[in-house]
């Protein structure tokens, strides 16, 4: 298997598209975005000033992706990464493909000297649990709510 992790390109954003269609509505079970609006973000976070993202590739075809935006943290008085994303097709989750998209957000991160990277995942979400805590992860003290 030949793995390449690396930033999002504008070649990718039709390959990049489907992926986001297959975690959002595959995935999480939520409406399916307009495409234009799909396509608006990803040439947003191209740009690499609100948010990056990083593309997993097997053998030249898309695999995964993960999404970093950037934030601050009054706390800390600092800025930190916010992990929105981390999603591989169905038949290589639980493989090394998760670990190194993780990993690139962690170096991204670091290299470009945010105080830390955070994320949330569903609270059923086992399988990604285990792979968060294997990877060093440590479950804050903050509950998380949303309102619309």
């Amino acid at each position: 298997m030949s793995l390449v992790i690396r930033n999002a390109e504008v070649d990718d954003l039709n390959g990049l598209s489907e992926l986001m269609y297959e975690y959002i509505v595959g995935f999480y079970k939520k409406p399916r975005p307009d495409i234009e609006k799909l396509h608006q973000l990803i040439l947003t976070l191209l740009k690499k000033k609100e948010g990056v993202q990083f593309v997993a590739l097997q053998d030249g075809k898309l695999i995964g992706f993960a999404t970093l935006y950037f934030t601050f943290s009054t706390m800390k008085a600092d800025r930190y990464t916010v992990m929105n994303d981390l999603f591989v097709i169905e038949s290589l989750r639980d493989t090394e493909v998760e670990a190194q998209l993780f990993l690139e957000c962690q170096k991204y991160t670091k290299e470009h000297q945010y105080t830390h990277m955070s994320w949330i995942t569903a609270a059923d979400n086992k399988r990604a649990q285990r792979l968060f805590d294997k990877m060093g992860g440590i479950q804050g003290d903050w509950i998380n709510y949303s309102i619309i």
